[in-house]
């Protein structure tokens, strides 16, 4: 098939009408904006639903009740349209209903601007709304991941029945670049446990109450199980010339990017530097960073934030190796050489560690 030019977040409605989806609930929100259009442009002719809801709290709720009739539904806004969503998400997550949310992050806290940031890992990755429970978080770093792994997020949601995030920032989002598209699917839902107004399904409860508290315990370890399997089966990265690395960089989104370049340039120059790129930021790539850590002395993670993903890696390595960070946020995106320098401070240091020990 033929590759087409188009928007990040175009291809994230093409990658979800391919996949099943036939409905989808917004409210538009810079730089998520083009999500809706598309979808209001594309939905109707496939059959699908497009509402633009009253709200982003309005969207998500009809996602729910989308959801719960066993079709497949999705919602896309941006960083504080999300934090106003983060409710229903934890109800979906309670009522085990599965979904997909995408994220274009911008820049915060509170209005911020709608430059490019990644400073929603913690309301997403975390889980911004309350009680026990995790999703799945996908990471594209390009227009044809945008297409992919919003393809694929529907199917993780239905083989977990969980809500599942694509957290792109504003410029991967609004990035154009050509894709190529999946095969188109008509998925075969299981709807044992649907309601879907029949009387097969009338028997069948969605919920996310359970009054006594040893039925609720009982429903949060059946959840805790759950992220537990997704930990072992669903763990994604992308690991570039890391063999030998002394130096592991680590970034996701727009930065991998980057870094990447970084890396090419540094490995010309003969220095030993790798990239690792979680592409699921939950489940988190754990026994990859612990398996680098067997050769690279330093890593060096880069976001665009204050720092947040990085809290993940040291708690992967446990202390295991020192861990650097570089963060650029509100909009600024540094570029290759401005990180390369930064690297090269992180071999000056080991060379003087290694000039100290002799």
């Amino acid at each position: 098939m033929a590759k087409q030019l188009m928007k990040g977040n175009e291809a994230v409605v093409r990658g979800a009408i391919l996949a099943g989806c036939r409905a989808f609930f917004g409210y538009p929100i810079t730089p998520a904006s083009e999500i809706a259009e598309a979808a209001a442009l594309l939905m109707p002719e496939v059959g699908g639903v497009f509402i633009q809801a009253e709200s982003e709290i309005g969207a998500i709720n009809m996602v729910f009740g989308a959801a719960s009739g066993g079709v497949r539904a999705m919602t896309a806004s941006s960083s504080p349209g999300i934090s106003l969503i983060q409710e229903g998400v934890s109800y979906a997550a309670g009522a085990e209903l599965p979904m997909v949310i995408v994220d274009i992050m911008r820049g915060g806290p509170g209005l911020g601007n709608i430059a490019p940031e990644q400073a929603d890992y913690n309301q997403v990755v975390k889980g911004g709304g309350h009680g026990n429970y995790k999703v799945i978080v996908l990471a594209p770093n390009s227009v044809q991941e945008m297409c992919d792994l919003t393809y694929l997020a529907f199917d993780l949601a239905e083989k977990y029945r969980t809500p599942v995030y694509v957290l792109a920032d504003g410029f991967i989002g609004q990035m154009v670049e050509p894709v190529e598209f999946p095969e188109p699917k008509i998925p075969k839902i299981d709807k044992s446990w649907c309601v879907d107004g029949t009387s097969e399904t009338r028997h069948n409860l969605i919920t996310s109450i359970y009054l006594a508290p040893e039925d609720l315990e009982k429903h949060n370890l059946k959840l805790k199980e759950k992220y537990e399997r997704i930990k072992k089966e669903e763990v994604r990265y992308e690991a570039y010339r890391t063999e030998d690395a002394e130096v592991i960089l680590m970034g996701y989104g727009i930065v991998s990017r980057i870094l990447k370049s970084v890396v090419d340039i540094m490995r010309e120059e003969g220095y030993k530097v790798g990239l690792l790129r979680p592409i699921t930021l939950f489940p988190f790539p754990e026994q990859k960073i612990r398996e680098l850590a067997k050769v690279a002395q330093i890593f060096f993670v880069v976001e665009l934030s204050t720092g947040q993903m990085v809290d993940d890696v040291k708690l992967a390595l446990n202390g295991m190796r020192e861990v650097k960070f570089y963060g650029r946020c509100g909009g600024v995106v540094p570029s290759a050489e401005e990180i390369l320098q930064q690297v090269k401070l992180v071999f000056e240091e080991i060379e003087k560690e290694i000039e100290h020990q002799k």
